[in-house]
């Protein structure tokens, strides 16, 4: 196995390219330690949704570096389970949130519950949402009795290139592995490689993707392949709420609603469901917002 820069230290939360020369077959691997306990830090879920959304977090990181956009990737898994719905988003900077959202009057989950029996009948929303250009979503249906089957799904449907995913989270750390096969074969390339590649990927295990080094990981699965490996990309939590941001979703819920809370309360006050930050809005703030939307966020007094 070769690469093209020396052996990094070990890093918990960071996300590798990978290739096989002379094949059409490429690969990133992720783990998450860090940034999945400071999403974790911030709620309180079972065990068994604490899990997922690591999964998901996992799977966020290895598509916003997968499709190369330069903007917010994001997945929603909407269920009409248990788990009404799990989000998770991530950008070119490597930063990461997600949340969970529970049915109301929902049982606590057993902590073996897999993704079908917490998600139930429903949908995934890919969103991408680039700097520049036009908003696109792609919408699979749970058709699959894991997420990373889903999303398999959806690169099928959507992307048109077979896509394989692997996905674990025990709680404490996360991780993923994406292999893809690329169009344009060559005559010149190895036509066994996607099938061996992911052949070999199978006998991956779950302690194994959570618990070694990347490097370690790739060796293991692939040290009789010659295989490139890139520099890795730091990852972390981050959140990318705003006073712009939430006072924008407030004017969305319309005058006449939000001159009610201000009737009541006086203020308004309104919380990021990812980070918990709270932001203070004085009713003048308000009728300045509800009369020109576009102007400048309110100031903090």
């Amino acid at each position: 196995m070769s690469h093209t820069t020396p052996r990094p230290a070990s890093h918990a939360d960071q996300i590798q390219r990978f290739l096989f020369d002379q094949t059409n077959v490429r690969g990133e691997i992720v783990t998450l330690e860090a940034a999945y306990r400071e999403v974790l830090d911030r709620h309180a879920y079972p065990e068994a949704i604490n899990r997922l959304l690591g999964e998901l977090l996992a799977a966020v990181a290895l598509l916003t570096d997968t499709v190369k956009l330069d903007g917010t990737l994001s997945i929603e898994v909407r269920g009409q389970g248990m788990l009404s719905l799990l989000m998770a988003e991530s950008n070119p900077g490597g930063e990461l949130r997600a949340i969970a959202r529970i049915a109301e009057d929902a049982a606590l989950p057993d902590v073996a519950a897999d993704f079908r029996s917490l998600v139930g009948e429903g949908q995934i929303v890919i969103t991408l949402d680039p700097r520049e250009g036009y908003r696109y979503q792609g919408i699979v249906a749970l058709d699959h009795a894991t997420l990373s089957g889903c999303l398999e799904a959806y690169f099928g449907q959507s992307e048109q290139l077979p896509t394989r995913l692997w996905l674990a989270a025990d709680g404490a750390r996360a991780g993923g592995l994406l292999l893809q096969r690329l169009p344009h074969e060559a005559q010149n390339q190895d036509i066994d490689a996607w099938e061996r590649s992911v052949h070999l990927a199978e006998t991956l295990k779950d302690d194994e993707l959570l618990g070694l080094d990347q490097r370690e990981v790739l060796y293991r699965l692939y040290h009789e392949e010659t295989v490139r490996v890139f520099e890795p990309k730091t990852l972390r939590f981050g959140c990318t709420c705003s006073r712009e941001r939430m006072a924008g979703a407030l004017i969305t819920l319309g005058a006449e609603e939000l001159r009610e809370i201000l009737a009541e309360q006086g203020s308004i006050e309104t919380q990021c469901h990812f980070c918990h930050t709270k932001y203070h809005y004085s009713a003048a703030e308000i009728e300045n917002l509800l009369v020109d939307p576009s102007a400048p966020a309110p100031t903090i007094h």
